[in-house]
């Protein structure tokens, strides 16, 4: 019978799990087996698991039906079958299971049908109203409790049993406390219940905070990584001109705006007018934003700051709001210098597929550059690596109305830098800024800089008193070429082939007329290349003579040429396939586009006109070609003849030592041994 006050988890369908399936499946087959069919206790178990499963659809349909038992026949009369039916429906836990069922699908009319036997005889014609049942949401996968009054239905059933002794009801005299089975159910704790209560809150409440930053950010009482008044940049020293060196010709240009800024009526009293704008272009590294920071120094003025991407941020407008900010707080400063850094990140070109938000701080941008003058003493300089990308209205006249190019700095450039980064650096006496400045051909202020510090962190890490040339070396060559490979196994025999194949091209750039001065060569593993000679120019050359174009072929061959002196043609190795390289680029520019070939004569090819070429075209250029880097061979081979014993004394010194510089193979070729 159903015991008073039990609680029956009610899970979802939903909470079904692969394994769960497995085991209903399992009790569902052992229920069935003819030896279990009457057995009560395996077909209690059967329906204890369909019922927590949630299948109470198959809980009634069972209960009912009782599908495990056969039809009744000849050999299993119905009165047979129904008394077995009756033995499992009288189980008291099977019962429950069903009863609770009913109430779960919506179907407590079957109770009323259950129970109207019991009240008709009792003289109760109408039954109560059956209670109204509280159906989980599988859709939200609940929890319930269902907590039933089981002491009234037991009466009730005792009611329909002859010998009860509620008899009395048998005769039509009602009892005043009977009254309808009350079924209750409630909503239990659980951790699922929990979580998802807490969720719910927490995505509102981080809704709501939004909401609000939003609405206070647009009214301008929360100010998102700015102050209600932007204030100008402050640093403890000032840079000035004198701290800028290499970019000569952008200083000039940038002069006449100091002065105007010390002396506006000088350059009024004609009715001439500075530019709005200065834009500053030029690769990364090459010092627009020290050049900025000195146009401020120099002049005295208030220098106001802002990169490019601090701009737009999240909300929309906060970029143009910024924008206002910025010259609003810059007009109550004046004089002074507005510098934007990066400006291709805020000012690029516009597109027609752009949303009218993405568009809103350039366009503030553009209003506000048109809203002051020259002469109220703001001068706005922005800096940018990409000109290109800036949209044209940014541009034109009257905003950014001088273009200044900040190059790279050239030899002379490089060394005044180099001296500017070692003011503050212990250097010894052995240092030499113009040969690390020939050695440096492409670097920028940045890499200079960088490769003082890193020469400066190897003599601190060494424990020596002062710099050295050693390791401003140390360092360059750690830049260009990378990292020496210290880990790398390197056998005697190919430290060997390394310091001839070096040999020969140091050999050919001393004796060749027109190579390139020598600086060093080495056979320590650096990056990709087990061996490299280093040759500095006197200057940076932007031109070159056939004769010297020539001697750099000669070079390229001196490590091929070398290896098959000293081994053999049978033995070279693949040392040589960046020279080979190097030599056939050479050799092609000089017959395609430098018209430096007798044979082919003047007249230059570009690699359209050079496709669209005869076959028999095509065969003379690739066989001039062919010819100047065979031409090149041979006098290699002839020079290195001549100097077969000045090779092997170079080789071994470079085993030995693994690095000379100009003067000490001098010294080694020299000798004689």
């Amino acid at each position: 019978m159903l015991r008073a006050g039990k609680k029956i988890s009610i899970p979802s369908i939903f909470k079904r799990t692969f394994f769960a399936e497995r085991k209903l499946f399992k009790l569902e087959q052992e229920a069935n087996e003819p030896l279990n069919k009457k057995d009560a206790s395996k077909q209690r178990a059967l329906f204890k698991e369909l019922y927590t499963s949630g299948n109470f659809k198959k809980v009634i349909q069972r209960f009912e039906t009782q599908p495990q038992l056969p039809p009744p026949s000849m050999r299993y009369p119905p009165e047979i079958r129904n008394e077995d039916v009756l033995a499992i429906q009288s189980d008291p836990v099977i019962l429950e299971m069903y009863l609770s069922s009913l109430v779960m699908d919506g179907k407590s009319s079957k109770l009323i049908e259950k129970l109207s036997p019991i009240y008709q005889q009792s003289g109760n014609i109408t039954p109560p109203p059956p209670p109204e049942p509280i159906i989980p949401s599988t859709s939200e996968s609940r929890v319930h409790w269902m907590k039933t009054d089981l002491n009234q239905f037991q009466n009730s059933i005792d009611r329909s049993q002859p010998n009860s002794q509620y008899s009395s009801f048998n005769k039509g005299l009602p009892r005043k406390d009977e009254g309808p089975i009350q079924v209750v159910l409630s909503e239990a704790w659980s951790w699922s219940k929990f979580s998802r209560n807490i969720g719910t809150k927490l995505i509102y409440g981080i809704l709501l905070i939004t909401g609000l930053s939003v609405v206070l950010d647009q009214q301008g009482i929360l100010k998102n990584g700015m102050n209600n008044e932007v204030e100008p940049l402050t640093s403890g020293s000032t840079v000035t001109f004198n701290d800028v060196q290499g970019v000569d010709e952008a200083k000039h240009e940038l002069e006449e705006i100091v002065a105007f800024l010390k002396e506006p009526s000088k350059f009024m009293e004609l009715g001439g007018k500075l530019p709005k704008g200065i834009l500053l272009y030029g690769p990364p590294g090459t010092g627009k934003t020290h050049l900025a920071r000195a146009v401020a120094g120099e002049a005295g003025v208030p220098f106001f700051q802002m990169s490019g991407s601090e701009f737009d941020e999240l909300y929309v407008g906060v970029g143009a709001r910024r924008v206002r900010e910025l010259f609003a707080a810059a007009k109550k400063r004046s004089p002074c210098i507005i510098f934007i850094d990066e400006l291709d990140a805020v000012g690029s070109k516009r597109s027609g597929k752009d949303q009218s938000y993405m568009r809103q701080t350039l366009n503030q941008l553009l209003v506000e550059m048109d809203g002051f003058n020259s002469s109220s003493g703001v001068i706005l300089i922005a800096a940018t690596n990409t000109p290109d990308s800036l949209d044209k209205a940014l541009v034109r006249p009257g905003r950014f109305d001088r273009l200044v190019p900040v190059p790279l700095p050239d030899v002379k450039g490089r060394q005044q830098i180099l001296k500017v980064h070692m003011r503050d650096v212990a250097f010894g006496p052995d240092v030499n800024p113009e040969i690390i400045a020939r050695g440096t051909p492409g670097f920028s202020g940045a890499d200079l800089a960088n490769l003082v510090n890193q020469a400066a962190i190897k003599a601190s890490k060494d424990q020596a008193k002062a710099v050295t040339m050693k390791e401003l070396e140390w360092a360059k060559d750690k830049i260009i070429m990378g990292a020496e490979k210290k880990s790398a196994v390197i056998t005697p025999k190919n430290k060997e082939m390394t310091a001839y194949h070096e040999g020969g091209h140091t050999l050919v750039a001393l004796y060749t007329k027109g190579a390139m001065p020598l600086h060093k060569v080495t056979v320590i593993p650096r990056g990709n290349a087990l061996g490299v000679t280093v040759m500095l120019p006197e200057a940076d050359r932007s031109n070159y003579t056939k004769e010297e174009l020539f001697a750099s072929l000669d070079v390229a061959m001196g490590g091929r040429v070398a290896e098959e002196l000293i081994y053999g043609a049978q033995n070279v190795t693949t040392g040589a396939s960046n020279d080979l390289e190097n030599a056939t680029r050479t050799a092609r520019s000089m017959v395609l586009k430098y018209g430096m070939s007798d044979t082919i004569g003047l007249i230059s090819w570009s690699e359209d006109d050079f496709a669209r070429a005869s076959p028999a075209t095509k065969a003379a250029i690739e066989l001039e070609i062919k010819n100047m880097l065979n031409n090149s061979y041979s006098r290699v081979a002839q020079l290195l003849k001549s100097r077969e014993r000045e090779l092997h004394q170079l080789a071994k010194s470079l085993v030995e030592e693994e690095t000379l510089d100009l003067e000490q193979v001098r010294k080694v070729i020299s000798s004689r041994k």
